[in-house]
């Protein structure tokens, strides 16, 4: 039996599967003897958040600045996002631990490929894979590669020479191009490779002090050598034909990258599959769209779709507000109505009508078993009205 099919089978709640998570954090934490954090992202939603940004290292750098342990073992999964808040999480884990790993089960592409390079030991699953590193533009309303775009720019450049012009098409297009516009496509696409080669040269090459197989030396010069070489690798699209690319362990060891599998380690597998069973359960069954945690601390950022605007009756200071609440995964919409003063009344009127108090527990259970997590929608109302909701 799969993984997943074992976890559906058990039922489990969304509390339950947030404590099976940190079980498994800490049952991964005594086998490589390590703190180990999950930072996932649920990649297929669509949230505007979902990409990894500055709030997050924010959260991570407090969740770890507690954690008394001289390593570090990150558990990531992202579709990627900022290249400078990818810069500051990696600083403040080099800062604060001696080793950092990265653990890849799932999909870490992108701003969260270049986090992994930073990684000595990095260690993937069969269903890991990592991503072109360019940076990704928005040019007037379209978003593009940036090696993309300064590859077709300099083969237009190189055909201007040898022709003496372009095709009209190619003239236009050219001719709408801003030096700094030019400019910044040339420094986003760099900003990713000089990260890149930075810290394989002093975290992933180290300790890289002889070659495999003849045992020579490796000079500071070889290992930069290596590192700029990987870091072009991952930004030519000739090589992986599209940003979204999977590209696996094998396809790292190609181009230059030892990765520690972790299929090889039966214990260690199971542990990290699970993790990554459990996260995608939190994320297909509740409103949960980001999760961070160790084995003792946990935050996940949800998200809530409101079919319509707050209903406030008019007054100074109102007794009960009316919202609906559409369930995002079977469409199943709910009434819902905060109460502000104790007033029995008032439940009685709107649960005639259909409508639902507010959960205490600002979780919502659709009947499809979705769970919908209403904390964002509580400090909104208070918010808004002034007043909390009881």
């Amino acid at each position: 039996m799969g993984y997943m099919s074992e976890y559906i089978n058990r039922k489990l709640s969304a509390v339950d599967l947030e404590s099976e998570l940190l079980r498994l954090i800490k049952q991964y934490n005594e086998h490589r003897k390590t703190c180990c954090i999950v930072y996932a992202a649920a990649i297929n939603k669509s949230v505007p958040e979902i990409a990894l940004d500055q709030a997050d290292y924010y959260l991570i750098h407090d969740l770890l600045k507690t954690v008394d342990s001289p390593t570090l073992d990150f558990y990531i999964e992202t579709p990627g996002g900022s290249g400078e808040a990818a810069e500051e999480i990696v600083r403040c884990l080099r800062a604060k631990f001696e080793q950092v790993a990265f653990v890849v089960s799932g999909e870490a592409k992108s701003a969260g490929t270049i986090m992994v390079l930073s990684g000595e030991p990095i260690l993937m699953t069969e269903t890991g894979s990592l991503g072109p590193i360019d940076a990704q533009m928005k040019i007037g309303r379209s978003t593009v590669s940036a090696y993309d775009y300064m590859d077709w720019f300099n083969n237009k450049q190189a055909e201007a020479e040898t022709k003496g012009r372009l095709n009209p098409l190619d003239a236009t297009m050219v001719a709408q191009i801003s030096p700094g516009e030019l400019i910044g496509v040339h420094n986003a696409l760099s900003f990713a490779k000089d990260l890149v080669v930075e810290w394989l040269v002093a975290y992933k090459f180290g300790n890289w002090n002889f070659t495999e197989i003849q045992h020579h030396q490796v000079s500071q010069e070889m290992k930069r050598e290596r590192a700029e070489q990987i870091a072009a690798d991952l930004c030519n699209h000739t090589l992986w034909r599209s940003h979204g690319r999977s590209i696996k362990s094998n396809d790292l060891e190609r181009i230059g990258l030892k990765i520690t599998n972790i299929d090889a380690d039966p214990v260690l597998s199971d542990i990290v599959y699970r993790i990554q069973t459990v996260c995608r359960l939190l994320f297909s069954s509740t409103t949960i769209y980001k999760i961070f945690a160790t084995d003792k601390e946990k935050v996940f950022k949800s998200a809530t779709n409101i079919g319509s605007n707050l209903k406030v009756p008019k007054g100074a200071v109102p007794e009960v507000a009316e919202l609906d609440i559409t369930c995002e995964k079977c469409g199943s919409k709910y009434k819902l109505y905060a109460k502000f003063i104790d007033n029995p009344k008032i439940d009685g009127e709107l649960q005639n009508k259909g409508a639902i108090a507010f959960p205490q527990s600002n979780k919502l259970k659709c009947k499809c078993g979705y769970e919908i997590d209403l904390s964002g929608i509580r400090n909104e109302i208070e918010t808004k009205i002034g007043s909390k909701i009881i």
